[in-house]
């Protein structure tokens, strides 16, 4: 099984795909959780990295591209993955394409586009506290911690990261609107998107995620 999840930030598809990678035993290879951890060494490129996701700004293809078909060419993918974070430009999706082709490597199963309002987004991102230490991430209406602003696995101070900011958030939904909804129709035409309402409950949402890559309805 080879998925690219697509959705607005904040829409869950990152939650989605760690409960399905775990069901089906493929790595759920996250664009995001690699871009941070470049951030957290400090690098040059962390640095440059880190502007951009503070800014709300997508960071620069060439970056993602690079990182991406080297976790991909792993052992660990051969069997399949799901991409969370990537495609999120036309020339992602291009450079996907071509290394498949320069790979000889198997093409995608399905796209999926999980949707929902932009309200409810802004909503579920402005509440997300994550742990400065294990990085463990609590939502403070849906998932608190048991005591405020104390992390429940390791003591940890909980922080509300620069890009879960409200005024953030909004750039970041601009940043998708502008160039990664064409994705859609891209993958539309060719056949493999398939779209999951994610407004509701993180369950139903998962039955309605397997009901799309497994050919099977929701109940």
């Amino acid at each position: 099984m080879r998925l690219v999840f697509l959705g607005a930030p904040g829409v869950g598809k990152g939650t989605q795909a760690q409960r399905l990678a775990a069901q089906e035993k493929i790595p759920q290879v996250s664009t995001g959780d690699i871009l941070r951890e470049s951030v957290k060494r400090g690098t040059p490129l962390g640095r440059q990295v880190k502007a951009s996701m503070d800014s709300g700004k997508l960071v620069p293809d060439e970056v993602v591209i690079g990182l991406v078909r080297e976790k991909l060419s792993s052992p660990e993918c051969a069997q399949g993955y799901i991409l969370d974070g990537f495609t999120r430009t036309m020339a992602q999706a291009e450079a996907l394409d071509r290394m498949f082709t320069e790979t000889g490597t198997t093409g995608l199963d399905y796209v999926v586009s999980f949707e929902a309002p932009e309200e409810e987004i802004v909503r579920r991102l402005s509440g997300r506290r994550s742990c400065a230490t294990c990085q463990t991430v609590y939502h403070m209406e849906h998932d608190p911690p048991r005591r405020e602003g104390i992390c429940d696995k390791c003591g940890g101070a909980l922080i509300q990261r620069a890009d879960d900011e409200a005024e953030t958030v909004l750039a970041r939904l601009r940043v998708f609107d502008q160039q990664t909804k064409p994705l859609v129709e891209y993958y539309q035409r060719r056949g493999l998107l398939r779209r999951v309402d994610a407004s509701e409950s993180i369950d139903q949402v998962y039955k309605r995620l397997l009901a799309v890559v497994h050919g099977t309805s929701v109940a």
